[in-house]
């Protein structure tokens, strides 16, 4: 299975819908608030060059927002 890491804030609508896409699709994942978590914050920041948020990282590939195609592509769903 793939490792699957989220980066969010609680109040962000299309972190909300990433981690219900993965959660309807049983794909386990790591959520970091990076609200809440200086450090990931930081982290997601030089992962991705940016600091919007959702970041998801699959397997080490860097998706920035809630690309649906994107995200199901690198799983192979």
């Amino acid at each position: 299975m793939a490792k699957v890491l989220v980066y969010s804030t609680p109040t962000c609508p299309w972190c909300i819908r990433v981690k219900q896409f993965l959660t309807d699709n049983k794909i386990g994942f790591e959520n970091y608030d990076v609200s809440a978590d200086q450090a990931k914050a930081e982290e997601m920041i030089q992962k991705s060059g940016q600091m919007g948020v959702p970041v998801v990282e699959i397997d080490g590939t860097i998706i920035v927002g809630f690309d649906k195609e994107r995200i199901k592509s690198t799983l192979g769903l």
